[in-house]
This record gives structure tokens, C-alpha cells and sequence, in this order.
């Protein structure tokens, strides 16, 4: 495969399914470092690109909806993002739901979108370091 359909793909999976990014450039021959920049600059546009098309959004729904938030009573989400912030929720998408389904979530949530953006991205750099590694050590992250 040509060299920039490869990273255009690593990209294009990094976007939407950041686990599978980093071994999809191994097996494209990327050099590990560069299937794992790749990968975590993909996951990151996507943060991006939801953060931006999320507030106009969620601020059309809530009005549309007529929904308001109840402080006297929060939900589960409300009290575990009191607790453990957008720091965990960056650091955890990678893994669990992902940069657009996070943004949208930190974005129903009130966060700044910069903030917002900031935290997926740089939560994202553990796991594309530990991939790579994982990677290069020849363990199987997808089946």
C-alpha cells in the first residue's frame, strides 16, 4: 500500500477506533512512532470535530426539548464528573467510548470546548505510547 493511503488509513482508524489505529500501522509497515502520532492526531480531530458540531447541538436540543438541569438532584454522571473531573474522562475515552462520544459528554457536562479538546488529546498520549510498545512487542491488541 502506498505510503499515505497507509497513514491516511491509521488516521481514518485513529478518528474512530483509536485500539485498532496503532496495530493497523504496524501491519501497513509504519514505523511505530509514526503509526502512533497518527493515530493519536486521528482520535484528536475527532474530539475536535464533535466538540464543534456539539455545543451548537446540545444547545439546539435543550431548547427544542425544554430540558433544564436539576442541581438539587444530580445524576450519577454529575456526581462522578464532580469527582474525578475531565482529567479521568480524557484519560479514559481512549479505551472505553471514544473522542466524540467523550466531547459530547464533557459538552453536555458545560465544559469549555478548548478545555475539552486539550483533555482528549493529551489523554490519549499514554495509550498511543503503550500501544506502540505493546505493539512492538508483538502483543495483539484487536483480535
Amino acid at each position: 500500500m502506498h505510503f499515505l493511503a497507509s497513514v491516511a488509513s491509521v488516521f481514518g482508524l485513529g478518528f474512530v477506533y483509536f485500539i485498532s489505529a496503532i496495530p493497523a500501522g504496524a501491519a501497513l509497515k509504519l514505523p511505530l512512532w509514526l503509526a502512533a502520532l497518527v493515530a493519536w492526531l486521528g482520535y484528536s480531530a475527532g474530539g475536535v470535530v464533535a466538540a464543534l458540531i456539539g455545543e451548537p447541538l446540545r444547545a439546539q436540543l435543550m431548547k427544542r426539548l425544554k430540558i433544564q438541569t436539576n442541581p438539587e438532584k444530580p445524576s450519577l454522571v454529575l456526581r462522578a464528573w464532580k469527582r474525578f473531573g475531565l482529567p479521568a474522562l480524557g484519560l479514559l475515552a481512549p479505551v472505553t467510548i471514544g473522542p466524540q462520544a467523550s466531547a459530547l459528554i464533557g459538552i453536555a457536562l458545560g465544559t469549555h470546548k478548548g478545555r475539552l479538546v486539550l483533555a482528549i488529546s493529551l489523554g490519549a498520549i499514554p495509550w498511543a505510547i503503550a500501544f506502540a510498545v505493546l505493539v512492538g512487542y508483538g502483543v495483539k491488541l484487536v483480535k
